[in-house]
């Protein structure tokens, strides 16, 4: 078989927005080609009801044909000159680089135990003593062995927990004795749920979004 008869996509021209396919892409580059302005435009709107019904899930957002029609001179590449009901978008704006966010820089002594433990103990630091101050530093401790717990942890010794606060709070904060963290079984059952549950919702949602393309 001759190679020139081979219709590979690697060969084909790059799909601006690969969820039209590349049918309407082609639609797309005939519209573009029609010299006469009143066929044009009518090849267009035949293109956004060709694509509306091809992602009926835009339905769903605001202005869903003002969208279509943004995606349609993408597509085209912003050559199509055909008579738009919206604004035509401005090419520049739409793939101009994001600029790059300035994310916190900040050392974290244990990483499992987050930057907001350290931010608690900071401000327990801050508070005078009284029972006020003593429920924060307890609510911190079982805190940290939670944060402990869910780095998929199975067991944690509470003298670690202890000596962990300690060594954060460089001594300024401690816990007496007779008080008892809470028991490591039930923080691995609590997680448990919560990963079930989270599980449970991601399938939940993924059905309802199947059952409702398949409604179109």
């Amino acid at each position: 078989m001759n190679d020139k008869s081979k219709d590979y996509n690697t060969s084909r021209p790059k799909m601006i927005i690969p969820e039209y396919g590349r049918n309407i892409q082609k639609m797309v580059e005939h519209a573009i080609s029609v010299e006469d302005r009143a066929e044009r435009n009518k090849v267009a709107q035949t293109i956004i009801t060709v694509m509306g019904q091809l992602n009926p899930h835009l339905r769903d957002i605001v202005d869903f044909k003002h969208k279509l029609w943004d995606h349609l001179f993408i597509i085209s590449d912003f050559k199509l000159d055909v008579d738009s009901p919206y604004p035509i978008p401005d090419k520049d704006i739409i793939f101009k680089k994001p600029e790059p966010l300035n994310y916190p820089q900040s050392n974290i002594r244990f990483k499992h135990y987050g930057k907001n433990v350290e931010e608690f103990i900071k401000e327990a630091i801050k508070m005078n003593d009284g029972d006020e101050k003593k429920t924060l530093v307890r609510y911190i401790a079982n805190l940290m062995k939670k944060s402990y717990l869910t780095w998929n942890r199975e067991s944690v010794d509470d003298d670690l927990i202890m000596s962990d606060l300690k060594l954060l709070s460089k001594g300024q904060l401690r816990i007496d004795d007779s008080f008892k963290l809470e028991q490591t079984n039930d923080i691995l059952a609590m997680n448990t749920k919560k990963k079930n549950n989270n599980h449970k919702n991601k399938n939940h949602k993924n059905n309802k979004n199947f059952q409702k393309k398949r409604r179109f």
